[in-house]
């Protein structure tokens, strides 16, 4: 086994055995859930504060009006939880003091940061899978109709948006190794969180690659794909830019 597999072998360990990883994916499950039904329910319900918060989206109905709501939340506190995930990922060998050993070991100290990457990636995927399946039941439960293709291709939307929003996330495991500190990828999470709100109340969320993927699963003719195809070079440039900050770490710092 190469370098990079002995890396991604060991911080997935790591991820497994911990508490954050778990207690994380259950509450961005649970939570997506329970906001998302009450949401709807609200909303049928004809509250009319609930139908002024979901704005164009209360005209809707069926998985369009699922999906879209699923969305909104899933924007904001998928990020949040992706933030939070990574920041440990790369924090927590500075806050348990274990970052001295990680220089006595034979693999480069870059290749156990792109094994971090990749442990995280990989739970993005598993969380699209889940969150997925999840709304699909909740749709199913809420009487939608299952076999209707509309309804699939509406639903396909959330695997994506989860992916892209981790993506999105990848800065705060960055700042977090600069700084060496688990609540400074927390703060970045929280910043570039506000950046992407005010960026959405300003209307220049199309091509801002924060918000362009909530805006495209919620309403996808708004949201040129160049824009979204945008996003999938943050993980790339702050992933090397994590690698180069483990590969000239220094002890004294």
């Amino acid at each position: 086994m190469n370098a990079l597999g002995v890396a991604v072998s060991v911080e997935a360990r790591k991820a497994v055995a911990s508490r954050v990883v778990p207690w994380t994916s259950g509450i961005l499950i649970l939570g997506l859930a329970a906001l998302t039904g009450g949401l709807l329910a609200a909303a049928a319900a004809g509250d009319e504060r609930v139908l002024a918060r979901l704005g164009p989206l209360a005209d809707t109905h069926g998985w369009t009006l699922l999906v879209g709501t699923a969305a909104q939340i899933l924007a904001a506190g998928g990020f949040g939880a992706c933030g939070i995930l990574i920041a440990w990922l790369y924090g927590r060998e500075f806050a348990d003091g274990t970052v001295a050993g990680l220089f006595a070991l034979p693999v480069p100290r870059s290749s156990l940061a792109v094994g971090k990457l990749l442990v995280f990636l990989g739970w993005a995927t598993v969380m699209a899978l889940v969150l997925t399946a999840m709304l699909g039941l909740i749709g199913t439960a809420a009487g939608l109709p299952s076999t209707d293709p509309d309804g699939t291709l509406q639903l396909l939307r959330i695997p994506l948006l989860t992916l892209l929003t981790a993506c999105l996330a990848v800065p705060a495991g960055w700042v977090a190794s600069v700084a060496r500190s688990i609540l400074a990828g927390i703060a970045a999470t929280i910043v570039l969180l506000i950046v992407a709100q005010v960026c959405a109340v300003l209307g220049v969320g199309a091509w801002v690659p924060l918000i362009a993927p909530a805006l495209w699963a919620i309403a996808p003719d708004t949201v040129p794909w160049p824009s979204l195809l945008g996003v999938v070079t943050v993980p790339i440039v702050f992933g090397a830019a994590t690698a180069l900050t483990w590969a000239q770490m220094q002890l004294d710092r």
